[in-house]
């Protein structure tokens, strides 16, 4: 199974001015990445998006690095009534910037945060029919374009396993699927496992991530740890350095036959290159044990 890198690994080191993009794409290829993809772009001051995405694309095809997915936001609950369809037309942009970019697929988010947070329905089953109806139309857009879309176990609103099966099967188009990180069901309180278990027959593609995990009850650790939605402190970390059991998720995956590839989405707080290096290490050693 082919192994790539998300560029938000690399995003501390982007937002800090110690690389940029263009870096990145060049690091993921001396790191031994077979294929990257882009959380957003961080276009220059001056240069537009789209011809900031041109440029990723020569730099990719220079390096020999396919560019595998575009993940972007996306909020389908925003405002009531049918104000859902305005970010279907915002994400009509994004897929013409997926396109640019030569990717096969984009992820785009179904909800952002809490329920609290938003405009409108907010128990799950009640924001459903919503979520479908955003999903189904920017995904008729993306298949005439040769662009498959997926949504991400993502956001506590739309992270668990039962959650984003439902907006799956709610959809019902073959061009619509799910990004499945494995680490991200930890921040619905789900044992990784058994959720990958469940969503494994949707997956375009799979987000290799680990987290450290201190129970709600203890004393706060401090900086860098999040609180899950039950109140559990996540910290993300290196693969193989946290809980998540990476490997019997690959071979969970791997047995319900898939075999699309594998990205590492580094999100802690040891030095960035070590950690993705270590990461690809440990990875590559899963994958071919899992």
């Amino acid at each position: 199974m082919k192994l790539g890198v998300s560029s938000y690994s690399f995003s501390r080191l982007v937002s800090s001015g110690a690389m940029t993009q263009i870096e990145v794409v060049s690091k993921a290829k001396e790191m031994g990445f077979e294929f990257i993809e882009f959380s957003g772009l961080a276009n220059p001051e001056g240069v537009s998006k789209e011809d900031f995405a041109v440029q990723v694309r020569e730099a990719c095809a220079a390096a020999g690095l396919e560019v595998r997915n575009f993940t972007i936001g996306a909020n389908f609950l925003k405002g009531p009534g049918d104000a859902w369809k305005d970010e279907v037309e915002r994400l009509r942009g994004e897929l013409d910037i997926a396109k640019i970019l030569g990717c096969s697929g984009m992820r785009h988010d179904a909800t952002g945060g809490f329920p609290a947070e938003h405009v409108g329905p907010s128990g799950f089953d009640d924001a459903l029919p919503i979520l479908i109806k955003g999903c189904r139309a920017v995904t008729e857009i993306a298949a005439d374009m040769g662009i498959r879309t997926m949504v991400e176990n993502h956001g506590f609103f739309c992270q668990d396993s039962e959650r984003v099966e439902k907006l799956a099967n709610g959809v019902g188009h073959q061009n619509f699927g799910l990004l499945v990180d494995m680490g991200n069901f930890l921040c619905a309180d789900e044992d990784p496992a058994a959720a990958v278990g469940r969503v494994a027959p949707y997956a375009f593609h799979v987000h290799a991530k680990d987290f450290n995990v201190k129970c709600g009850n203890m004393p706060n650790p401090g900086r860098g740890w999040f609180r899950s939605r039950a109140g559990n402190y996540l910290r993300g970390t290196i693969i193989g350095h946290g809980e998540v059991p990476v490997q019997t998720c690959i071979g969970i995956m791997k047995r319900k036959g898939y075999d699309k590839g594998l990205s590492i989405e580094f999100e802690g707080m040891e030095p960035v290159l070590e950690g993705i290096t270590i990461g690809l290490e440990n990875l590559r050693r899963y994958e071919a044990n899992a």
